[in-house]
């Protein structure tokens, strides 16, 4: 999963560092921005802008764009994110009962 801000729309309320202060941070001028490991991606509008998600702050960045004010925050799934994994086969004997 990819995130990114659209600093146009951003109201400078902070929420989304509330929620998840590792992927977004609030700059001097009052605006969020995203970071990926500590480095502050600041290229509004452009590709250096979308920062990947860890595993772990899945739910707290889904969360902050779900409750921003200014609706600024967007998030890009990649599907499938990992390899599948087929399910396990069902055994005959289970299979049958």
């Amino acid at each position: 999963m990819r995130v990114w801000i659209d600093q146009d729309l951003c109201t400078g309320d902070g929420l989304c560092v509330d929620h998840c202060h590792d992927v977004f941070v609030q700059l001097e001028d009052g605006i969020a921005y995203v970071a990926e490991d500590g480095y502050v991606l600041n290229d509004p509008g452009g590709a250096g802008s979308l920062a990947w998600v860890r595993p772990r702050h899945v739910r707290a960045v889904v969360q902050a764009a779900e409750v921003c004010p200014g609706e600024c925050i967007f998030i890009e799934l990649d599907l499938p994110a990992v390899k599948p994994i087929p399910d396990d086969p069902i055994p005959d004997d289970v299979a049958a009962a």
